[in-house]
């Protein structure tokens, strides 16, 4: 008698779990870390004594003299790494929330920082304990053309919330968190521009970036698969209606750029 009423309250389980629209396995199953990527840009290790951006502190609508662009292309830009506080990445994941497995490929986002550097860096060096604080990118290239990395690409940099890419396949998002949105951080490498001193603040335009961020942010790209359809922006992908950047962006300079490394060949498409 006891085995059959142990039966019979199984069977109400399994009930309750497909009512709910889940599957046993569903409802058990963690979501899967990814390891390992490629096609992204590996992080760089230097000294954290290096770690001096070298933007002015004072407002302008330049901070540094533009190269010529043959010399930006022909030598690797300075590359520095000043790894983010652990609280503010996380895992890829080979699964969503639901147990679904996920095979998006990646996207590069663009942004910019909105402050200087060395404000953006201090800000993804600091703890953040409540998952709504935290908040990074994969590199961020300064006025002078340096290369930061600050999320190892095999990593989840936390760069957008609310976030779908519309491919040619349809929209492609990922939820991870049951508590957020669903985004494309998880298929997602994000690149930072730091913002002129002109757009220290939330008008729609500024000065623009130097020669030096748009052949670094070229050759950054060249490192990656990711083809040109693929590269977009945080406010074409944002979905929270207030993202603006990389405001004042020239997408046909940068594409100009990346467009001449021969790593470019077939991706251009």
């Amino acid at each position: 008698m006891a085995r059959r009423w142990i039966w019979i309250g199984l069977g109400g389980l399994l009930m309750v779990l497909l009512g709910l629209g889940l599957s046993p396995a569903q409802a058990a199953g963690p979501l899967q870390p990814q390891q390992t990527v490629s096609g992204l840009p590996p992080m760089r290790t230097t000294a954290a004594a290096t770690l001096q951006p070298l933007k002015a502190a004072q407002r302008g609508p330049t901070d540094f003299a533009t190269p010529a662009p043959e010399l930006a292309q022909a030598a690797q830009p300075r590359q520095v790494t000043a790894l983010a506080d652990p609280t503010n990445y996380g895992d890829r994941f080979l699964t969503d929330i639901n147990g679904q497995v996920v095979r998006n490929d990646f996207i590069a986002v663009l942004h910019e920082t909105v402050g200087s550097a060395q404000s953006a860096l201090n800000l993804f060096r600091t703890r953040h304990p409540r998952d709504q604080d935290q908040v990074s990118y994969h590199a961020l290239i300064g006025r002078d053309g340096t290369v930061y990395y600050i999320v190892p690409p095999e990593k989840r940099a936390f760069g957008a919330g609310n976030s779908v890419f519309d491919g040619p396949n349809g929209p492609e998002t990922v939820r991870t968190n049951a508590a957020f949105p669903p985004s494309v951080n998880n298929f997602a490498y994000h690149v930072a521009l730091e913002t002129p001193g002109d757009g220290f603040n939330n008008r729609r335009s500024h000065s623009g970036y130097t020669q030096a961020q748009y052949a670094s942010l070229a050759w950054l790209l060249a490192q990656t698969t990711i083809p040109d359809r693929r590269i977009t922006t945080h406010q074409a992908v944002d979905r929270s209606g207030n993202r603006m950047d990389p405001r004042s962006f020239n997408g046909q300079v940068m594409f100009s750029l990346l467009r001449q490394y021969p790593t470019r060949s077939g991706l251009s498409g």
